[in-house]
């Protein structure tokens, strides 16, 4: 049986949520039915409470949750968090260094003249030895639209992927070859080392990554005294100097 409890104990039974029974001996309430909270701060104002809570839920501007930051794995150095807090990756590790800037190339003798004389590896060594027996006759216009040929083959699928291959590509025999120098019996003797370092100084510029906008992606060239029986399946793109140039799409 409950006993009677007095007036001022109930009063102090009104403040209370009605989920909690006031009289003795009642049952406890279970714990979803206990609605007043102890995490807030009453001494705290209201605006200050919410700003500390941001603060100690939210990490700096730059950083990430460590939580996020294991899901990422390997990628957490690379991500920031933005104030907003969308995520943001970067464009490289910090501390990487700057993206080389892209030569520049004026077709012009003087240009070719004021540049240092050029040296380098395997590449270029054989991308000079093309442009010195292929079109060290042309201009630099004319050599630089050769080495965007033999550079264009690099890149693509239907060809060998270096310039050593590109330029050797061939059968072994005579006339069979897709650079005649390479297989036209005669050897590779250079004579002329004024034509040599002036083509080497383009073929350096054109490894560089030099723009190549003389040809519109061509892999193919002829002289103009020879009208090989492809030229008639591909795209001409150029006329440039002795030499006229196709894309095969």
């Amino acid at each position: 049986m409950n006993r009677p409890i007095s007036i001022g104990a109930a009063m102090r039974c009104a403040v209370l949520t009605a989920a909690v029974a006031c009289t003795a001996g009642a049952p406890r309430p279970a714990a979803a039915d206990v609605v007043i909270s102890t995490s807030n701060n009453p001494a705290m104002p209201l605006a200050d409470d919410f700003a500390a809570a941001q603060k100690a839920e939210k990490p700096d501007a730059g950083d990430i949750d460590p939580v996020l930051a294991a899901l990422l794995g390997p990628e957490a150095p690379e991500v920031r968090m933005k104030r907003n807090g969308d995520l943001v990756r970067l464009i490289g590790p910090r501390g990487a260094p700057p993206m080389p800037e892209v030569p520049e190339i004026d077709y012009t003798v003087a240009f070719v003249a004021d540049l240092p004389e050029a040296s380098g590896g395997e590449d270029w060594q054989c991308l000079t030895e093309a442009l010195y027996f292929e079109a060290r006759g042309e201009t630099v216009r004319g050599v630089a639209a050769v080495a965007e040929v033999i550079l264009n083959r690099v890149e693509s699928s239907r060809f060998p992927g270096s310039v050593c291959a590109v330029v050797r590509q061939g059968t072994g025999k005579k006339y069979q070859c897709q650079f005649s120098y390479t297989c036209d019996g005669h050897d590779e003797a250079v004579h002329e080392r004024a034509a040599w370092t002036r083509v080497g100084k383009i073929a350096k510029l054109m490894l560089d990554g030099a723009p190549r906008d003389l040809t519109e992606g061509a892999t193919y060239y002829h002289t103009a005294a020879v009208r090989p029986g492809w030229a008639g399946r591909f795209a001409l793109t150029a006329t440039i100097g002795a030499h006229l140039f196709y894309s095969n799409g």
